[in-house]
């Protein structure tokens, strides 16, 4: 595995745990840039939070591991599963945009927009060897 790959690997898969651990601690800082402030205080925003943060725990865990092992097919694999989750939440904020809030849905929007492109140059990388 190039150290490029495994680099964007380890940050990928950090930056995914941090965020994971931060919805689980508090869900509702998670949930309030999509659903506002007080959804987010509410049972479906701690809901969200938490579920949203312990996917991405999951996602970080598995590309962290691939990434120490210098594993580029798993890399593969975890960076795949996240540039997808990272691609829905795109989606899904483009969709209901004029329903959200307005600083929120820009925020949702660029840090999944950023999954998606550091996980496409990690996919880029790995390929190549």
């Amino acid at each position: 595995m190039r150290s490029q790959a495994r680099l964007c690997g380890m940050a990928l898969g950090a930056g995914r745990v941090t965020i994971g651990v931060v919805a689980l601690v508090r869900p509702d800082l998670m949930a309030r840039a999509w659903v506002g402030a007080a959804q987010a205080a509410g049972p479906a925003g701690v809901v969200l939070g938490r579920a949203a943060g312990g996917r991405d725990i999951a996602l970080g865990v598995g590309a962290l591991l691939a990434s120490s092992r210098r594993n580029s097919r798993g890399l593969l694999g975890w960076t795949v599963a996240g540039s997808f989750c990272d691609a829905v939440d795109v989606a899904a904020t483009v969709a209901s945009w004029r329903d959200l809030p307005p600083r929120g849905r820009y925020a949702v929007a660029g840090a999944a927009s950023s999954g998606v492109l550091l996980g496409a140059l990690t996919i880029v990388l790995a390929r190549r060897g």
